[in-house]
């Protein structure tokens, strides 16, 4: 739903998830419900809160606290995705997205603030050699109205990026006994729109054993404090999937973001 619309169709069941993550700005929660349909294709619906904390409001000079600031950014999202002939997969998003500062107490001179505008994210991905070889995927998110918050001359535009991406399924010898082995490298370029010259990029290897456990690493090459590396590891059970990850920055300064999903099968 979040990273391309399109992988919404190699769901191989409908599901519900719960999606948590710690980061030095905020803690990011998002609910999401997938619904597989075998001839019309995947439908989801998700929201997203992006909170970024509570400030106390200290009048001008100075004084004692005389209310409390609380930003967020939220997102609404309806999801489409279906494949064609089997190797290629389609999916969008419509999002509505809202930034909203909320005041507690004597606000007057930080006034509640809300902004509200809508985007669409547009994905494909088409294989190459079977459908666990080679998996390339484009994506173009958050393309929408500008955000405006106080009058048109000051609303700000939304940060569309373009997404390129690829998964390679690494052949390994296969136990004779015991739950197949698996591994993937994904490679990942991501650039804002219109701006293709210096991409980041992300890199990261899985390893699997059967469906039930999933170990893995990369690393982000960003333009940003946020380079680093990662690990994590992802658990199956039934009905019952987590996943976890932890981020490790090259410097230091920032708390390391940390991030928790559950799924529900259905």
């Amino acid at each position: 739903v979040f990273w391309n619309p399109a992988g919404l169709a190699l769901l191989p069941r409908s599901e519900f998830a719960i999606h948590y993550a710690s980061t030095f700005a905020s803690t990011n929660t998002a609910l999401t419900l997938a619904a597989v349909g075998r001839r019309l294709g995947t439908v989801a619906v998700a929201a997203y809160i992006v909170d970024y904390g509570s400030q106390d409001v200290v009048p001008p000079g100075g004084g004692t606290t005389s209310g409390r600031i609380s930003p967020k950014n939220i997102e609404l999202l309806a999801s489409y995705a279906t494949d064609v002939a089997h190797t290629v997969t389609l999916g969008l998003s419509y999002k509505l997205i809202q930034f909203r500062q909320d005041c507690q107490g004597d606000c007057n001179t930080l006034p509640d603030v809300t902004g509200t505008t809508q985007a669409l994210d547009l994905g494909a991905q088409v294989a190459i050699g079977g459908p666990d070889a080679l998996r390339i995927g484009v994506a173009v998110r958050h393309a929408g109205f500008k955000l405006q918050l106080e009058n048109r001359a000051q609303a700000d535009p939304l940060p569309t990026q373009v997404a390129v991406g690829l998964a390679y399924g690494l052949p390994l010898p296969q136990p004779r006994d015991g739950a197949p082995l698996a591994a993937r490298v994904l490679l990942d370029f991501q650039d804002d729109w219109g701006r293709y010259s210096n991409p980041d990029a992300r890199l990261g290897l899985e390893f699997g054993y059967g469906q039930a456990i999933r170990l893995r690493t990369g690393y982000a090459f960003l333009k940003s404090e946020s380079r680093g590396a990662s690990i994590g590891i992802g658990l199956h059970f039934e009905r019952i999937a987590i996943d976890f990850a932890r981020v490790f920055y090259d410097r230091g300064g920032f708390d390391e973001p940390v991030y928790l999903s559950f799924r529900v099968l259905l």
